[in-house]
């Protein structure tokens, strides 16, 4: 499949992924690393409220607080994802792509098993999204963001996809290794620039007698 302008596409079992382009490609590791610096502030934050606000077994001094302190987490994890969302696919396809063309010097054990992760946890974030929606339609016409019924079924939608929201989180920098060890790689392995000698100017080859 082509874009107008013939740009190339890839279609995966799960949808066309968008644009190949080196320029987009670039443009989507840069949300995918925002993603990562975010969602390590997320966790930072949550670590430490969650040391503080427990006892020495891990048991929260007010579980009410504490709970709603563990929605905003799942929250603000799931907000910073959404940018990486609509590329995560092609990013992938992207990462498998230039781990299969790498030498296997320059490959890291971890990337393959850590690109699985990746893809089952977004395979289990597109099914968790398809349940929300029809939870959406499902809700009263009273249910609004800001309302009880609303805010609780959301908070159970962003508890279980937080997992993996956090393997994306964990895992995530293994598509932008792979991007930048392949580039490298690229650069290392391409052939120096043939030299022809230049012509010099008024100079004839001489006459064979």
């Amino acid at each position: 499949m082509t874009t107008e302008r013939g740009t190339p596409n890839i279609t995966t079992p799960q949808g066309p992924v968008i644009s190949t382009t080196p320029g987009s490609h670039r443009a989507t590791l840069k949300q995918l690393s925002a993603f990562l610096r975010e969602s390590t502030c997320i966790l930072a934050n949550w670590d430490y409220y969650s040391e503080e606000n427990t006892d020495l077994d891990g048991w929260p001094f007010d579980e009410h607080t504490y709970g709603l302190r563990q929605r905003q987490r799942d929250r603000e994890t799931a907000e910073a994802f959404e940018a990486v969302r609509p590329t995560a696919r092609q990013l992938l396809v992207t990462a498998e792509e230039q781990l299969a063309q790498l030498p296997a010097r320059a490959v890291q054990p971890r990337w393959a098993w850590q690109l699985g992760t990746l893809r089952d946890a977004l395979d289990r974030l597109g099914i968790l999204h398809q349940e929300w929606q029809q939870t959406c339609a499902d809700l009263p016409l009273t249910a609004r963001p800001g309302t009880p019924t609303y805010d609780d079924a959301l908070a159970d939608h962003d508890a279980e996809a937080w997992g993996y929201l956090d393997d994306w989180a964990t895992h995530g920098h293994a598509v932008i290794d792979i991007n930048t060890t392949a580039r490298s790689t690229r650069s290392h392995l391409a052939p120096p620039p043939t030299a022809k000698p230049a012509p010099v100017a008024g100079r004839t080859s001489p006459v064979r007698r």
